[in-house]
């Protein structure tokens, strides 16, 4: 396969003319192409390096050619969804090319197959994973037996051979899910370690409308309405990271019904922030990124809404007390003295532009993960820990930098071990579950196809809508009060103002 070389200020397209000798990607007038991402020089290497194959194919016997050079040609004259080609480049190059890749077509047999999976399996890698690579190897030489570069397709399965475990050797672990009580910690948990109300607005809405993770971080502002939200994009992220704008999976597009207060959340979210548009697609998103736009993946000390939250008062009044302190009361001086003293605040030190999207690695390792666990991942050489806190106000503030360790006097226990983001989508189609809903509103709200007779016959109704909606309602309100027994306020400010508003303060 062709590949992108980063020259600093450009990318260049590399493809393979001849065993060991490789040619770059030029004009018609024998000019480098200067590619401005690395996608756009890995697509014309990959056509140039086809072309090539193309010729090949002229002067080797069908049986003869590499699959190493077929594999190359097919995977070149493919257009598929750009999350799907990159799929294949990585079955291909990780798993198919180093194992076949120096074989002529006619070499590859069933035995040789066989014993590739062997392979596969004794290294450790999951049943599903090892049978979503034979399906690529199986459209592979599929392919080349309609071009009649070989007879047969050894990558076929026969009917009733092979192992007896049935489909449950090839299923997956089982995905954590979590209640509707464990939606709303780990929001607060997520939004206190970003430093800001945001996440909490997103994971309740990821818990409560099944969004995918890309649907959410490509939901436009114009998508957020009255009581409803629209999917119409996502942003799926490319392994050279850049952020592709493409439909939802399967093109999936609906229309999510909002229950009020979730409704009421996202809309105020939205006049809170006033999103821009962001400089990679030139569109309004509703949620930002956190790390920095530099590319570290948190911050690397407190925050001053830390300092406020410890303290109790407001980032603005944090902020006199550091540059005009004259103009606040000397008890409110104390609390703010003691809470930077506490946390390790040192001002200055966190600097830079907030990225503009959520990256899926940044997200679940350094906001959800812990918010879900308790603990920061083991992330080589450091091993993973329990998120470090001081224990006032409920449910704690993280310390950040240097010594938190030493001065946290507390830590978070799990809300749910081995939750993910995609388990708070696991989590919406089990509390519909347990509502009670039926399958076509279920689907509809997933981004679902069921293909069956049954499914033809059914119809939603607005009593459906209505019904699902007042359980969701009702689900929150119930863990509302479950947390409000916990503490009366949060130092989370969309949250605080909620478990207020519902008592009257």
């Amino acid at each position: 396969m062709g590949f992108a070389e980063n020259r600093g200020s450009y990318w260049r397209g590399r493809y393979k003319t001849a065993p060991g000798r490789y040619a770059t990607v030029k004009d018609a007038s024998g000019r480098v192409v200067k590619f401005r991402n690395r996608r756009a020089a890995e697509q014309a290497a990959d056509e140039k390096e086809a072309e090539v194959r193309a010729g090949l194919l002229t002067v080797v016997a069908s049986g003869q050619m590499l699959f190493s050079v077929w594999a190359n040609t097919w995977y070149a004259e493919q257009d598929l969804a750009a999350s799907t080609m990159q799929n294949y480049r990585r079955h291909i190059e990780n798993h198919l090319l180093p194992a076949f890749g120096h074989l002529s077509l006619e070499d590859i047999d069933r035995a040789a197959v066989a014993e590739w999976e062997k392979a596969e399996r004794a290294a450790g890698y999951a049943e599903l994973s090892i049978k979503t690579w034979r399906a690529t190897l199986h459209l592979i030489l599929g392919d080349a037996v309609e071009r009649g570069l070989q007879e047969v397709n050894p990558a076929a399965r026969r009917r009733g051979r092979g192992r007896r475990d049935g489909r449950q050797g090839l299923r997956g672990k089982e995905k954590t899910v979590t209640t509707a009580l464990g939606i709303l910690l780990i929001a607060e948990r997520a939004a206190l370690l970003s430093g800001r109300d945001d996440e909490f607005v997103a994971v309740v809405t990821k818990g409560y409308t099944g969004m995918r993770f890309g649907e959410l971080v490509g939901l436009e502002a114009v998508h957020v309405r009255q009581a409803a939200v629209r999917v119409e994009w996502q942003l799926y992220e490319l392994d050279s990271g850049v952020l592709e704008r493409c439909p939802p999976k399967d093109g999936s597009r609906r229309t999510i019904d909002s229950p009020s207060f979730l409704a009421e959340l996202l809309t105020d979210h939205v006049s809170r922030v006033r999103p821009q548009p962001c400089p990679c697609h030139g569109l309004t998103y509703a949620f930002r990124g956190h790390g920095l736009a530099n590319g570290a993946a948190r911050a690397p000390g407190p925050k001053l809404v830390d300092v406020a939250r410890l303290a109790g008062v407001s980032t603005g009044t944090v902020s006199n007390v550091l540059n005009r302190p004259d103009t606040v009361p000397e008890v409110t001086r104390a609390k703010v003295d003691l809470a930077v003293a506490d946390l390790g605040y040192v001002r200055g030190a966190v600097t830079g532009d907030l990225a503009p999207h959520w990256r899926r690695s940044g997200f679940g390792t350094w906001l959800f993960e812990p918010a879900a666990t308790g603990r920061y991942p083991a992330r080589a050489p450091h091993p993973g820990h329990p998120v470090p806190i001081l224990g006032e106000p409920w449910p704690g503030v993280p310390v950040r930098g240097r010594g938190a360790a030493a001065r946290a006097d507390a830590c978070w226990v799990p809300v749910a071990l081995g939750l993910t983001p995609h388990g708070l989508r696991h989590t919406h189609k089990t509390l519909m579950e347990e509502l009670g809903t039926p399958s076509k509103l279920m689907d509809d709200r997933m981004g679902h196809d069921d293909g069956s007779v049954q499914a033809r016959y059914s119809h939603i109704t607005d009593g459906m809508r209505r019904r699902l909606l007042e359980g969701l309602t009702e689900m929150w309100q119930d863990a509302l009060e479950t947390r409000r027994r916990f503490a009366a306020g949060s130092p989370v400010v969309v949250l605080d103002r909620l478990l207020r508003k519902e008592v009257g303060e």
